[in-house]
């Protein structure tokens, strides 16, 4: 575990790091395309963020592979070529129409070269569990197949949400932590080298997406654009298929002693695709309902518009804020919830209490009056609009028509003193004026006590 843990914040801080200089080189080089009609931000904002993501993943792996037990990933297998190769295709294809645009359909071909180039590397299903069966092997060209649709349809989704600030990178970490759970179980609980890769992967997506989130909560300073978008939806659809198609059940039967319990254990995986859709429930919800509602009015599938599931929660009145903290609640106990069914005793009450505070926050964001203020001790380091704000005490506010009143005022009380002569003014400003008067103490008097 602590391999894991230096992995994780090695590739944290270099992609943080690297955020900062990626957004001037954005700005200079002028990938900050003027706001839509669509859009939710109301001044331009850089993109390009995927260009800290894809450096803070190369930081990650050169750290992994320099490590004891987690350089036998690199060695065992070639998943970690391929998944470079594939994300690199889909990054630089991402930063491509984040500079100048790339229509819709050379987007698609060019997600399909990404994921067959990894196919072409090994990372394919191979096995497809059915319950009651078992393991049932596919052709390479089915496994091609399902590994590109795979890809290609995680890789949209995780674009699709990529409306509001933080959205995606939150969600995205949110699946990456389900499935470090479950992978992690698999190989440390059960032995099983197979799901060796997809544990790495969920970390240094986990990396990756908390390094970016600092720069990229509301108000965003930077945007992922399509070159972080596309790579974290296909690094997820990787994971995805080390767990689907390479964990044989028989394995974990031999382990527990009884394919009951193994069927059990298997829940999330041994109905095909199951976890890998689960965790992305939302945003492959959102991906269906927009195909079906432009498709539905004459309109391509590729056609953007305002009617995502984000923007739904912005119209019926959430902040912006709220709407991206009740999708990561509904993500995380979907996700969770989905988890918690595959492991039992000790590690289920842990799982089902992380669900079970996930709908206590969806429950309590939903409700409409409810404004979330950080405790005093923490004010320091939230920010500002989490702050609990002093009521001041305004001082009152002198319009234009008070000032014309004192004017005026003081004009009337100067008047009769116009009219007086030098000797009566001299004469007047000699008495003794308030006490000074009835006491007899006037500076006029020239006599002390």
């Amino acid at each position: 575990m602590r391999e894991y843990l230096l992995v994780l914040f090695c590739t944290a801080a270099v992609t943080y790091l690297l955020t900062g200089p990626v957004r001037k080189f954005a700005i200079a080089a002028g990938a900050m395309p003027p706001v839509r009609a669509r859009d939710v931000h109301r001044e331009p904002t850089p993109r390009l963020g995927g260009i800290a993501m894809f450096g803070g993943l190369c930081a990650g792996i050169l750290v992994a592979s320099q490590l004891d037990n987690l350089s036998k990933v690199f060695s065992q297998g070639t998943d970690i070529r391929a998944l470079l190769s594939g994300a690199g295709i889909m990054w630089l294809l991402g930063v491509l129409d984040d500079k100048w645009g790339v229509d819709a359909l050379v987007k698609l071909g060019g997600q399909m070269i990404a994921a067959g180039v990894m196919v072409w590397q090994g990372v394919t299903v191979i096995t497809l569990p059915v319950p009651g069966v078992g393991p049932v092997a596919v052709s390479p060209t089915q496994g091609m197949v399902i590994s590109v649709v795979m890809v290609v349809v995680m890789v949209n989704a995780v674009n699709f949400i990529d409306g509001l600030d933080g959205l995606a990178g939150g969600m995205v970490c949110i699946a990456a932590m389900a499935f470090f759970l479950y992978s992690y179980r698999l190989w440390y609980g059960y032995t099983i080298t197979d799901a060796a890769p997809a544990v790495l992967f969920s970390v240094l997506l986990i990396g990756m997406c908390l390094g970016f989130l600092a720069h990229n909560m509301h108000p965003a300073r930077i945007f992922m654009g399509d070159s972080g978008s596309m790579m974290l939806g296909l690094m997820l659809a990787v994971a995805a298929i080390s767990i689907t198609g390479r964990v044989d059940p028989d394995l974990i039967t031999n382990e527990l002693g009884s394919q009951t319990a193994t069927v059990h254990a298997l829940v999330p995986i041994y109905i095909p695709l199951l976890l890998p859709l689960t965790v992305i429930a939302l945003p492959l919800a959102d991906l269906l309902l927009a195909v079906v509602r432009r498709t539905w009015a004459g309109q391509s599938p590729f056609a953007a518009d305002k009617r995502h599931l984000h923007h739904r929660l912005l119209q019926v009145g959430h902040s912006h804020s709220r709407a991206v903290l009740i999708m990561y609640f509904w993500a995380a106990l979907i996700a969770f919830g989905t988890v918690a069914f595959s492991v039992t005793n000790t590690g289920r009450t842990v799982v089902l209490t992380l669900a079970g505070l996930c709908l206590v926050g969806l429950v309590v964001l939903l409700t409409p009056r409810f404004r979330p203020r950080a405790p005093r001790a923490v004010q320091a380091f939230v920010p500002p609009r989490y702050r609990r704000r002093p009521v001041a005490r305004t001082a009152p506010v002198v319009t234009e028509s008070d000032e014309l009143t004192a004017e005026s005022a003081g004009r009337a009380a100067s008047e009769p003193m116009a009219e007086l002569s030098a000797e009566d003014k001299r004469l007047l400003g000699g008495v003794p004026k308030g006490s000074s008067a009835a006491t007899g103490r006037g500076h006029g008097n020239g006599r002390g006590r």
